[in-house]
């Protein structure tokens, strides 16, 4: 059998080793020479991965100017059940959407009854209106009080905010006395009317402060519909809710003006978070539900509210 000689014990010595220091030097640097290169290769391409992940092609001088939109959601409850709104911020600003609410006993809009009989005024040949102070149906009597100008603007919260033209809006309150006419004030048709919004969203209503009758915050109740010739019954109503009047003009109106003597005590003993409707919205709703005002109870008022329907 043909056997292969033994390993040796030791591994042989280098032929030129005993030379000395000298003479090694060069060759050990020679030898780490292109180790280094590598590892200087090695980085250099791992510098430039990492550089190329980073910058995504773009310079990184480059700054980001587009304009963003956020959406979020709020949950929130109405007074007529629970309800969920959302928020779209804007760089030009933001809206919300306005929480469904109860139209409350009194709206005459082809959803209950007075007096025995079935009222909807939306029917009525003059209903379309922008002053609503006087009644038109029989008696043309006009509700007296504090006047006020409110402008309603109303926007698509699904589309940044953007103007809904072409959509009628329908708007009524009580009196200074805290009556409804076609109900408690059965003979009066004033304080109600109906407006189509123009190319900005907009409509206009000239109207009074109403009174605070006991047991609720001072309001006005409005619905909102996607054309005119919907606007026939609330059941066609995209969007019920209502409008909270803002303490400090509540307080400035009631003691100072004719004709709201009751509305003093009425409001002393009410507030907004036990409000039956009011009373269990977020802030965000209640602030979009506050109409700005300004004026002074000799001058009248000039209002305005932003209505956000989710489209």
């Amino acid at each position: 059998m043909h056997r292969h000689p033994a390993a040796p014990a030791h591994p042989p010595r280098d032929e030129d080793h005993g030379h000395g220091l000298a003479d090694d030097l060069p060759r050990l640097l020679a030898l780490a020479a292109p180790r280094r290169r590598v590892l200087s290769w090695l980085a250099t391409v791992a510098g430039s991965a990492a550089l190329g992940g980073c910058g995504g092609g773009g310079s990184s001088d480059t700054v980001d100017t587009s304009t963003s939109t956020t959406t979020t959601g709020t949950s929130g409850s109405s007074g007529s059940g629970s309800s969920s709104t959302g928020t779209t911020t804007t760089t030009s600003g933001s809206c919300i959407a306005d929480p469904q609410e109860t139209a409350g006993p009194y709206p005459a809009d082809g959803t209950n009854t007075a007096s025995g009989s079935t009222s909807d005024v939306l029917t009525a040949a003059g209903i379309v209106r922008s002053d609503i102070r006087s009644s038109f149906l029989g008696s043309t009597n006009i509700a007296q009080g504090v006047p006020v100008v409110l402008t309603l603007t109303l926007v698509d919260t699904n589309a940044s905010c953007a103007p809904l033209a072409g959509y009628a809006i329908y708007l009524w309150h009580c009196d200074r006395a805290g009556n409804y006419s076609l109900y408690t004030a059965a003979s009066e048709s004033y304080l109600r009317g109906v407006q189509v919004s123009d190319s900005a969203g907009q409509v206009t209503f000239t109207t009074i402060f109403p009174g605070c009758y006991a047991g609720r915050w001072p309001h006005i109740h409005f619905e909102v519909f996607a054309s005119q010739a919907a606007a026939t019954t609330g059941r066609n109503a995209v969007l019920i809710s209502q409008l909270a009047l803002p303490s400090a003009v509540c307080s400035a109106v009631y003691p100072a003006a004719t004709g709201y003597s009751a509305s003093v005590g009425n409001f002393a003993g009410v507030s907004l978070s036990g409000d039956n409707v009011f009373g269990d919205n977020t802030a965000a709703q209640l602030a979009a539900m506050t109409p700005s005002f300004s004026g002074s109870v000799s001058d009248g008022y000039t209002a305005s509210a932003t209505i956000g329907i989710a489209r």
